[in-house]
């Protein structure tokens, strides 16, 4: 989940890195006057809450908003370094807190366009702005006399009359400018800002790569015998996708970001299970115009020279350095802790699956492809629980609704209502209101649930607006996904990982939309990496959760609830292939760990990128054939364009605060106003504003115990 909850840089228009240069020409007073009056960037949107005015912006609109946003934005920060006055907290950091305000306009609006529905004409504007947005930050944040007043106001900072959010934004300020190279000689502040210019334009051309081959390695099916095992509304849909493509006639099944592919659990024919995996598996390192191995080789290479530059021993040292783990050693320890057991499991686990192949009249060994197809078929015969039987039971609308929205209300008393007046990037999206218990406007909420081809994988949140007390702005939040959309006129049922996923993403954006936070800087989901998923991964509790199940699994036609029997099976079997789960998991953390641990000189070139990944592998114990780890270098968009460089660790490291504190809600009542009540004020409304473990603690009132997830995962 790319999600924009990246630790906020310098003020709100520095948030993921996207500023931008001041290189191009300015604007004449009458081109300026014009663009004003016709580009809706250029001032503050007039809808609620600023919401954007998707029904008036054009592709056109953005490179000017950009160009001039960028040169009031380098203005702004010129004017605040260069004043007589001695630097306050107020003519300093609340200066540039309240900054760069027309370029974040347009740099929210863009980048959750080109996640969520780009196009040809996007992709080049977003090619030629990524390496300006870099120098735009390095311009501000490589300003001697602006370092100069923050590192004044650093030194003087405990003497200071002033809050305890004010105090640690001048410590976050002051850590963001020596970590972006501010003490660094002019020479080596040239270098800097090249590998970050270059850095900016390899993460453009990864994602936008990846998009472009996820979308030409589509399996083609020419026969619907093929496709046999996949529900009927399964195959019509490919039909339609392939027909789409004027492949009339045929079939396509479309590749989610993932190596493992949900048409595997279900297809009988093992000749198509293999092309899908192997098509899975292939992307990025095929070849061709989309092969994405130079870009990971030189952006390991890059990030490991800005490393050494900026003092620490790998890219991981500095990425860590802000991250709760703190260090990469830290890291280390507690994945090689997990893969241990982890592949000791996936390995008994492939035993029985190996016996159901044998027992099936098969004569092949278990490969990749095989694994959820038989997982399934063992599934079924040791819980009796099929897991296509609760497909009836989770339409869309209904676990949106009644299940994840109705939780909500019972936790924190808020409630969701749907409106149409407000214009939408897609015909897709849909739009709610937030409003808090006492029927005050909260948050607008916005869903993007349904899988296209002009949208990158995966699931995600992101802000169009974030809360601010000092800017007095309120919540724009929206969750994405990538569920497949049914024919006309068929509902959307959903898979239980799907609705696990609603439940997650959700979990995000009420971090978003909780947010009560002065300053930009500490809006919402702006906390550690290894922070940010806790809250998200809670939020799964409440889609098991009895009373909440009740309310939205129905059947979609007789609206009959989902038996108990049902419900008791679907929570028994949740432990099972748990060996695999953590395993392809952990495989990919540690490839993670691996590129971004390398010293400068170290990285392979890009036809070594494929060995490298084997060796690292091979040496950690999860080589294992049939476990492919969930994401391979060539397609891991996490670490390589969504800003979890050495950072995929955190889910699992959340992991632990979430099983932990989920004993405590079922310690302390569960569902319940008072519970969902203490968990915003202590955590959800905090943001960055206060240090993300010491929040943990005082609302846990101890520290953390991994008892839970070993527990949850079978790893005890």
């Amino acid at each position: 989940m790319r999600m924009g909850k990246s630790q906020v840089g310098i003020a709100v228009a520095l948030v993921l890195l996207t500023s931008c240069s001041r290189s191009e020409p300015e604007m004449t007073k009458d081109e300026t006057t014009i663009a004003m009056r016709e580009n809706p960037f250029f001032t503050e949107s007039p809808l609620p809450f600023n919401y954007p005015q998707f029904d008036r912006i054009d592709e056109q609109h953005y490179r000017p908003a950009f160009e001039q946003g960028m040169a009031r934005h380098l203005d702004q920060v010129n004017a605040i370094a260069n004043q007589a006055e001695p630097p306050t907290l107020e003519n300093t950091l609340v200066a540039l807190e309240r900054s760069g305000r027309m370029l974040n306009r347009v740099r929210r609006v863009f980048f959750n366009l080109v996640s969520a529905h780009t196009n040809d004409k996007l992709d080049e504007i977003r090619s030629e702005m990524a390496p300006k947005l870099s120098a735009h930050r390095d311009r501000i944040l490589l300003n001697r006399k602006l370092f100069e007043r923050v590192r004044d106001l650093h030194g003087r900072r405990a003497a200071l009359d002033i809050d305890d959010e004010s105090r640690r934004l001048i410590g976050e300020y002051y850590t963001d400018f020596v970590r972006a190279g501010a003490r660094l000689s002019d020479a080596d502040k040239a270098r800097l800002q090249e590998i970050n210019v270059e850095l900016a334009s390899l993460q453009t051309r990864f994602s936008q790569n990846l998009l472009s081959e996820v979308n030409d390695s589509a399996v083609v099916v020419t026969g619907r015998e093929q496709l046999e095992g996949l529900s009927e509304n399964q195959i019509k849909a490919a039909a339609d996708a392939a027909a789409a493509r004027d492949l009339k006639g045929k079939f396509l099944v479309a590749l989610r970001n993932t190596s493992g592919q949900p048409p595997l659990t279900w297809i009988r024919d093992r000749g198509m299970r293999k092309r899908i995996m192997e098509a899975s598996q292939a992307r990025g390192r095929r070849g061709g115009e989309f092969d994405n191995r130079g870009i990971v080789a030189r952006s390991a290479k890059l990030r490991a020279e800005r490393a050494a530059l900026l003092g620490y021993a790998n890219h991981a040292a500095y990425s860590l350095e802000r991250q709760t783990a703190k260090t990469a050693e830290a890291v280390n320890r507690f994945l090689a802790k997990l893969a241990a057991a982890a592949a000791a499991n996936a390995a008994r686990e492939a035993r029985d699956l190996q016996a159901m192949i044998d027992g099936d009249g098969g004569s092949h060994p278990l490969a990749s492809w095989d694994w959820a197809y038989y997982a399934e078929k063992v599934r079924r015969k040791r819980y009796a629980f099929d897991a296509s039987q609760l497909r009836p039971y989770f339409e869309l609308d209904n676990v949106l609704q009644k299940g994840v929205f109705y939780a909500a209300n019972r936790l924190f008393g808020i409630s969701l209502r749907e409106r149409t007046d407000l214009p939408t990037h897609h015909p897709d999206v849909r739009v709610f209101d937030v409003l808090d218990a006492d029927g005050r406007p909260l948050a607008l909420f916005l869903v993007d649930l349904y899988a296209r081809p002009s949208k990158q994988g995966g699931a995600w949140m992101s802000s169009f607006v974030s809360q601010s007390e000092l800017l007095g702005t309120r919540p724009v939040v929206s969750n994405t996904m990538n569920v497949p959309k049914p024919p006309p006129g068929e509902p959307t049922l959903l898979n239980f990982d799907e609705v696990e996923t609603l439940f997650h993403e959700f979990g995000h954006a009420l971090h978003g939309i909780f947010s009560s936070v002065r300053y930009p800087y500490f809006s919402g989901t702006s906390v550690p990496r290894d922070f940010v998923e806790f809250p998200s991964q809670i939020n799964e509790m409440w889609a098991t959760w009895p009373e909440v199940v009740a309310n939205y699994a129905v059947h979609h036609e007789t609206g009959e609830p989902m038996p108990l029997e049902l419900v008791e099976k679907m929570l028994a079997a949740e432990k099972f292939n748990q060996g695999f789960a953590t395993t392809e998991y952990l495989a990919a953390s540690l490839l993670d760990q691996a590129w971004h641990q390398l010293k400068a000189g170290e990285a392979p070139d890009d036809e070594g990128v494929t060995d490298f990944e084997e060796a690292v592998l091979a040496e950690a114990g999860v080589a294992l054939d049939a476990v492919p780890p969930r994401y391979r270098s060539t397609y891991f968009s996490h670490i390589w364009s969504g800003g979890y460089s050495a950072g995929y660790y955190s889910y699992i490291w959340s992991e632990v605060l979430d099983a932990d504190t989920v004993e405590w809600f079922k310690e302390n009542g569960g569902l319940t106003r008072e519970n969902g009540d203490r968990f915003r004020r202590m955590i959800l409304s905090q943001g960055g504003s206060r240090e993300a473990m010491a929040l943990y603690r005082e609302f846990r009132g101890r520290e953390p115990d991994a008892a839970s997830l070993l527990a949850r995962r079978g790893l005890n």
